[in-house]
């Protein structure tokens, strides 16, 4: 029997997830997104004969898809495919250097030593704390909401305060790869994972050792589909259960009377409803849909997480030397982040990550042809000329994998579109251009998040 109506604004992933858990407990749930279909930043688009998924590309946590499906009553795998990839990175380095990370832990940990001359009980020693990490941290900072009140009935708060001794709660991930390892290419290998929610090594907490355990504790995976059928699939499993959707239709206004949710304005129409939840960049939400009212300024007025600079390459012919998941590390990487953190500016040597599905799944380009999506770590919105920082970035990128390659790389590209930080918050409603939101540039950012639900107004998540 249906109970309450929810609206949800915004389908992207979390909004479509929300929507098939809400459904699956009772509730009448109506989603309203601006965009002409589902997926937020996890789309895809066909450019020419090429698709590409507009968005995220590794794919870790299969389950959390999965239990979608099984609130839901269904099988996963009748409606969403997925593969373990073998190989989850190849790594290129300005020397020359190339190392392929396996994703057999076992493997992966002897060609490490062998290419890095890294001591194997040291690698051994920070995989299984990278592991111990997540394990007491992940049902803490993952699972649960951050309040106290519902954190302290859970078991696994208390666990994790009994072996505070075991969680690195010190210093800088930076800090603790250059402390753990001898060569600073591993160092620099491991501290890549800072970028995963937008941050910088050299200021984010120890803690974030944690989020290598995804690719080689539990395994980095691709969709049969790609990235986009993890949307499609909810979206999907979403309208069997009844949940409806209207698309093309930005919303106006949360409203609020008496510090209680009484609906939503959206497209000229108004939605009647006493519990909305709010998919949309907390920003966005609180200045231009509350229109200010009560606002959290602390958490508004925190620092804000590094974008991106996308360039979605059709490239004719191939190149074994690469697979799925790449990069091309910059050879001063604090230099790299210092731009993108401190001075907010291009960096003059950026780290260039290449996906290419069409690796796994061959119908994402043509034959004898490959779909690249070629990404830098960039600055959020600060003022800068974008229209000038694509063109040097490209030039840039281009000498850069020309060099390390030695192949033609420029005169192969048939086709091209752009994503930079404007227009990443003109579609997406991510403020400032920001992948993550707030960044975790300091040990109590995760303790800072904003709840999943609104102290002040009664019915808003």
């Amino acid at each position: 029997m249906i109970s309450k109506k929810v609206i949800i604004l915004g389908a992207g992933i979390a909004g479509l997830a929300s929507a098939v858990r809400l459904r699956a407990a009772g509730f009448d749930v109506h989603v309203i997104e601006r965009a002409d279909g589902p997926g937020g930043k996890l789309r895809e688009k066909w450019i020419g004969d090429f698709r590409f998924d507009l968005g995220p590309s590794l794919f870790t946590l299969p389950e959390n898809v999965e239990d979608l499906f099984r609130i839901a009553g269904e099988q996963a795998s009748d409606h969403f495919q997925y593969a373990k990839l073998e190989h989850v990175c190849h790594y290129f380095f300005e020397d020359g250097t190339r190392f392929q990370a396996h994703s057999d832990t076992e493997q992966y940990t002897k060609a490490l030593c062998e290419a890095f001359g890294e001591e194997k009980s040291a690698v051994e020693k920070f995989l299984k704390q990278a592991h111990e990490t997540y394990e007491l941290t992940a049902p803490v900072f993952l699972k649960s909401s951050l309040v106290w009140s519902d954190l302290r009935k859970k078991k696994e708060t208390w666990s994790a305060i009994a072996r505070l001794h075991k969680l690195p709660i010190s210093g800088t991930l930076a800090t603790k790869l250059r402390r753990t390892f001898r060569n600073p290419k591993t160092v620099q290998l491991f501290s890549r994972y800072a970028t995963y929610n937008g941050s910088n090594p050299y200021s984010t907490p120890a803690m974030m050792m944690l989020i290598p355990h995804l690719e080689h504790g539990i395994g980095a995976f691709l969709p049969k589909e790609g990235m986009y059928a993890i949307s499609k699939s909810i979206f999907e499993l979403g309208k069997r259960m009844g949940v409806s959707y209207t698309f093309n239709t930005p919303v106006d206004e949360i409203v609020v009377e008496n510090r209680k949710i009484k609906g939503v304005k959206a497209g000229g129409d108004f939605y009647a409803s006493e519990i909305v939840l709010s998919n949309i960049d907390i920003t966005p939400t609180y200045r231009l849909l509350l229109k200010d009212k009560y606002s959290p300024e602390r958490i508004l007025g925190q620092e804000k997480s590094s974008s991106a600079l996308i360039f979605y390459w059709g490239i004719r012919g191939e190149f074994p030397e690469l697979d799925v998941h790449n990069i091309f590390f910059a050879e001063d990487y604090k230099k790299e982040f210092d731009a993108i953190f401190n001075e907010k500016i291009l960096p003059e040597d950026n780290t260039v990550y290449i996906n290419i599905t069409s690796k796994a799944n061959k119908g994402d380009a043509p034959e004898g042809s490959e779909n690249w999506f070629v990404m830098i770590n960039v600055p959020h919105l600060n003022g800068q000329d974008w229209q000038e920082y694509k063109q040097r970035a490209k030039a840039q990128i281009i000498q850069k994998l020309e060099r390390i390659l030695g192949k033609k790389i420029e005169e192969n590209i048939v086709v091209e579109e752009i994503l930079e930080p404007q227009l990443i918050q003109d579609r997406t409603g991510s403020y400032l251009g920001s992948l993550y939101g707030n960044a975790s540039n300091n040990t109590f950012a995760a303790f800072r998040r904003h709840h999943n639900f609104s102290k002040e107004i009664d019915g808003l998540f």
